[in-house]
């Protein structure tokens, strides 16, 4: 059974990631912009050492221009400027003969730039500086500025991933732990318990939408299961009383045994048995709704063939059927929609007074299969047309009528699970009309 730990810790993962994802993004920012400043840093180094190795040249330049040879010229400027730019450097004349060479030139390893000394337009000799450091102490700096600043940044996104991702995981979880503790509520018998309105992104509001809506499907079951429950007790208790009583008359010698007697214990018991064979009848209906067998059928074959089979008892009921049948494919369940005209014809029969009229109709509608059974029976009133397709329910009608009130339950039944619509309507006196509308195919 899932634990409401178990959404805590989910809290505690999902800020974790939210976390780890930041840091990886600050990690990957911080390596790309590294490297790409470190280049710049280094083109910028270049740039400057060539600079400065070009302004030592001027320098050079300018003492050369003031002798009349390189021997007379003085380049203790030069060496001061190289020393104070942390280098050392080699000046030599126009065959390539050093001049001058300051502090430790040719021990040095560090990196090197020349540059052309040139006086009154010609070419008088090259100087070669090679600096002690790869950088200068601002450039080192600038680079020691850099990663503090990144180390910074990823220091403050980390915060504030991890602020972020409380609030996140925290708006996620806290609609999670309530769908746990519905769901353990609805499982321990608590048919009332709801999600409800919660905030949510809108695919855990829409679970939390769906879930209510099962647990209120599961409710609606529980009490048809217990309707029905009561209301086979209910009439179940009377015939079997009414057995009961008989039986200990007889038995006890209250009564004598006489066939009018017998013959009142047997239609009870005969009433019993197709009370069991109506409830057999709607149960299955109730499952069959659950695994229909759908398939393209005619509605227009099926009610010719269920007028066939009940062609008999209306005659003998004195009773004229009329059949308006169009072709309408349907995609039904052939058995089960054969049950259906079978129970709207036997209904419309009981209600139906001897020379009476009975339409059975089939067509198509838009996109919908149809199917209708009219009377101008005894009629239904607007009070009672509400309950018509209730289980056991027989309206004020029904006296002397035989039936247990289950039949109209098994049309309504069936055609639920067609995914169909029932219609009725009626006139106390003028008669019924009751049409179904199935899928086409």
């Amino acid at each position: 059974m899932a634990r409401t730990g178990d959404a805590a810790s989910l809290g505690m993962r999902l800020s974790l990631a939210f976390v780890a994802v930041a840091l990886s993004a600050v990690a990957l920012l911080a390596v790309l912009t590294a490297a790409l400043s470190v280049a710049a840093i280094s083109q910028s180094a270049q740039g400057q050492r060539l600079r400065f190795t070009q302004a030592m040249a001027v320098v050079a330049a300018a003492a050369r221009s003031q002798a009349s040879s390189w021997s007379r010229a003085d380049l203790m400027p030069t060496v001061d400027l190289a020393a104070k730019l942390h280098s050392d450097v080699q000046v030599s004349d126009s065959s390539g003969r050093p001049i001058a060479v300051s502090g430790d030139f040719g021990a040095d390893t560090g990196p090197v730039e020349q540059a052309p000394i040139f006086v009154r337009g010609h070419r008088e000799g090259l100087l070669v500086a090679r600096f002690q450091n790869g950088l200068g102490p601002s450039d080192l700096r600038l680079r020691s500025q850099f990663w503090s600043a990144i180390a910074g940044a990823g220091g403050l996104a980390a915060l504030v991933a991890l602020v972020v991702a409380i609030a996140i995981s925290r708006r996620i979880t806290r609609p999670v732990v309530r769908l746990i503790e519905t769901a353990r509520a609805v499982g321990a018998g608590d048919h009332s318990a709801r999600v409800g309105s919660i905030r949510a992104p809108p695919e855990l509001a829409d679970l939390a939408e769906t879930f209510d809506q099962m647990a209120d499907a599961l409710a609606r079951q529980e009490q048809l299961r217990r309707y029905l429950v009561a209301d086979v007790a209910h009439e179940l208790r009377t015939p079997v009383a009414v057995l009961q009583a008989g039986h200990e008359a007889l038995l006890d010698g209250v009564v004598p045994v006489t066939s009018d007697q017998l013959v009142s214990l047997h239609d009870e018991a005969l009433r019993l048995a197709r009370m069991v064979d109506d409830l057999q009848t709607l149960a299955a209906a109730e499952a069959a709704a659950l695994q229909l067998s759908l398939k393209s059928c005619d509605l227009a074959e099926i009610a010719a063939a269920a007028a066939g089979s009940l062609a008999g008892r209306l005659e003998s009921s004195q009773l004229a059927l009329k059949r308006r049948l169009h072709p309408a494919p349907a995609r039904a369940d052939a058995r089960w929609m054969h049950q259906v005209v079978t129970n709207l014809l036997g209904n419309a029969a009981k209600f139906t007074p001897p020379g009476g009229r009975v339409v059975l109709s089939t067509d198509l509608d838009g996109d919908r299969a149809t199917l209708s059974v009219s009377d101008n029976g005894v009629g239904i009133t607007a009070e009672q047309l509400p309950h018509i397709f209730e289980r056991f329910w027989r309206g004020t009608n029904t006296t002397g009528v035989a039936g247990s009130g289950i039949g109209l339950a098994v049309v309504a039944e069936v055609v639920r699970g067609h995914d169909g619509d029932l219609r009725v309507t009626s006139q106390p006196g003028q008669g019924t009309l009751i049409e179904v509308s199935v899928p086409r195919a």
